[in-house]
């Protein structure tokens, strides 16, 4: 067993921190929000005062925050309240340079870090299915892997500091991209009079096949845990996909890369949002490709 703090307790956090308890650490948390830690209290969490108090004698302190400022405020607050040889783990995700300098608010006061931001939705938080992409050293990683392995199903060594926020940011780019060609792909169809389960059907078996289409179809009745089945009711919110693709641009401009189609998904899932869909579901952008 280990005495864990989280910090930050929403949609992800909460359940995150959740399936610690269930596999008995005991876990101090804390989230700005109260009625976040009413619920966090009732999952057998200790809610803590401060994210301060929440990190003090713990063997191992996990942020889940929403934007890289939240990630560098919240670690220069709680790291010098931290015992000696804490272990810092960030599940947020932000981009690298927020997340290198948050390793070396930890380096500086001689505590070991990694970066750890995850795939797999609200549904993979409180399935306990998450994949885990981690940066930092190899020795860090070695000590967090037990504690997210109750969280996730997947621990991926991505590299050094930031390199877990670089794999996610890059995963996440293919996943706006390849959403909007699935979608598109399936208002063409409409288009043509070719039937959804016709189009799923040879393209979930033939060279069209990808994660959009055969885990988050984003027509109905073809794919079971699919949103499109529950009014697009999220899953992943446009809202997260629109902050993942803006960290891909972002981190494309600094490194000189040429991403094109990350461009492109960025300002389909803009024009989405902005129209009153940030609630939704990303899959939901087929509606707005069919001019709904």
């Amino acid at each position: 067993m280990a005495r864990i703090g989280f910090i930050g307790l929403g949609n992800m956090g909460g359940p995150m921190a959740a399936n610690l308890v269930k596999a008995g650490h005991e876990v101090a948390g804390f989230d700005l929000v109260p009625f976040l830690c009413d619920e966090a209290r009732n999952n057998g969490l200790l809610v803590a005062a401060s994210a301060r108090a929440a990190a003090q004698d713990r063997d191992i302190v996990i942020t889940m925050l929403p934007a890289g400022a939240h990630v560098r405020s919240c670690w220069l607050d709680i790291v010098p309240a931290a015992a000696p040889k804490t272990l810092m783990i960030d599940c947020s995700t932000i981009d690298v340079d927020s997340a290198r300098a948050a390793h070396d608010v930890a380096a500086k006061a001689g505590l070991a870090s990694i970066d750890a931001p995850v795939s797999g939705g609200t549904g993979g938080a409180k399935a306990g299915t998450l994949t885990f992409m981690c940066g930092g050293a190899a020795e860090a990683l070695a000590r967090a892997t037990p504690v997210l392995e109750n969280m996730g199903r997947k621990i991926v060594n991505c590299g050094e500091a930031g390199a877990g926020q670089a794999a996610k940011i890059c995963n996440n780019m293919i996943l706006g991209a390849t959403m909007v060609a699935t979608a598109e792909a399936f208002v063409l169809a409409e288009a043509l009079g070719l039937s959804h389960r016709a189009l799923f059907d040879v393209a979930s078996t033939s060279s069209g096949q990808s994660w959009s289409l055969t885990s988050y179809c984003p027509v109905p009745e073809l794919v079971p845990a699919s949103p499109a089945n529950n009014a697009y009711k999220p899953g992943f919110a446009a809202a997260l996909m629109l902050k993942d693709l803006k960290l891909s641009q972002q981190a494309a401009q600094t490194s000189g890369a040429t991403t094109p189609m990350g461009a492109m998904a960025l300002q389909l899932f803009q024009l989405f949002a902005s129209n009153g869909h940030a609630s939704d579901d990303f899959s939901g952008i087929i509606n707005m490709l069919r001019g709904q």
